[in-house]
């Protein structure tokens, strides 16, 4: 089934209207909104899901894309706006869990707080590693080396050198937001929050997802799946399974 563009940040691929709840996706860097197709498929029936198209990708590979995590988070948040009628939880990967993050501090300020957060492949906002090297500054070699340690892109695509030259761009854009990224202190969330990581991430421990405790006052949990930073590429049922469940407890009262 194609998407239903609902407009051109929100992709629905297996629209639920009758649902309950809603998920919102927000995909990892030089990621699109149908990397969810699958949690869409799963979760058809009791949860309507929705999948964040940033800009620069796909059908909006013309448009310029966004240069910060909290650009990102905003304009996200306002086409968001017709779909808070019902209770949201917000579910990012990688470079998403940020933009989820943030998203859902905006959404908390508004006083329209999401039902939960997942954060998924990311280090809590206040765990700053030393930087080495920033990516976004490499050549296209260095670029793609870095692509390749993150063991999450098909091998066809960066064996095409014409499609890479069209992705290339994104990647690095969106590398640039995420390494330009400083968090700024502010109310915590009144949400749960799930943490989800693969215990061979080299970008990031269990210690480091652990401190996502530290930015609400609502339930905190985290499982740990095998693999790296892709790890939900060969673990999508179990993790799945961990954000209906998420979302089951979070329809609890006594889950925040």
């Amino acid at each position: 089934m194609g998407a239903v563009v609902t407009d051109k940040w929100i992709h629905r691929y297996e629209p639920a209207p009758d649902a309950g709840r809603r998920l919102v996706c927000f995909p990892h860097a030089g990621g699109a909104a149908p990397y969810f197709v699958p949690v869409a498929r799963a979760m058809a029936g009791d949860t309507d899901v929705l999948a964040v198209q940033y800009p620069g990708r796909q059908e909006r590979r013309q448009e310029p894309c966004l240069g910060s995590i909290d650009e990102l988070a905003r304009a996200a948040v306002n086409a968001l706006e017709p779909w808070l009628d019902r209770p949201v939880t917000l579910f990012g990967h990688s470079m998403g869990a940020m933009v989820a993050f943030e998203a859902a501090r905006l959404l908390e300020r508004d006083g329209r707080a999401p039902q939960g957060l997942v954060v998924s492949g990311r280090r809590a906002p206040t765990c700053v590693r030393p930087a080495r090297d920033l990516v976004h500054l490499r050549d296209d070699e260095g670029l793609m080396a870095e692509i390749r340690r993150m063991d999450g892109t098909d091998d066809r695509i960066l064996a095409d050198e014409e499609l890479l030259r069209m992705i290339l761009p994104v990647i690095r854009s969106d590398y640039r937001a995420v390494e330009g990224y400083r968090y700024r202190p502010g109310p915590l969330l009144s949400c749960p929050v799930l943490a989800l990581i693969g215990d061979t991430d080299p970008q990031v421990t269990r210690e480091e997802a652990q401190s996502w405790a530290e930015h609400t006052t609502g339930r905190f949990d985290i499982t740990v799946f095998p693999g790296g930073h892709f790890y939900l590429n060969s673990q999508g049922e179990a993790v799945i399974r961990a954000i209906a469940q998420h979302m089951s407890a979070a329809d609890s009262p006594r889950a925040c």
